[in-house]
């Protein structure tokens, strides 16, 4: 094995596999779709079902992805209510 190969080994042991509802690997920059309606505490606002979030970010946390939406800085949410769009 190359220095290259073993590198590239490393890397991929150290990152996260992030899957939607319905087990679709998600990456950054990906556009994703609620399935749920979601209260989204401090912001008093709900999310509805079918909403569209754009651009999100991953965290490194298996179940979290990282997000804006309008008006709401900082919304981080559960992998399992959203699906890739």
């Amino acid at each position: 094995m190359s220095a290259s190969e073993a590198a590239a080994n490393a890397a991929t042991v150290g990152q996260v596999e992030v899957r939607d509802s319905v087990g679709n690997l998600l990456a950054d920059g990906d556009s994703v779709t609620l399935v749920k309606d979601l209260k989204v505490k401090g912001a008093g606002q709900t999310l509805k079902r079918g909403t569209v979030i754009k651009s999100i970010r991953l965290t490194g946390d298996e179940q979290e992805i990282d997000c804006r939406y309008e008006g709401i800085k900082g919304l981080v949410l559960r992998a399992e209510f959203v699906r890739k769009s």
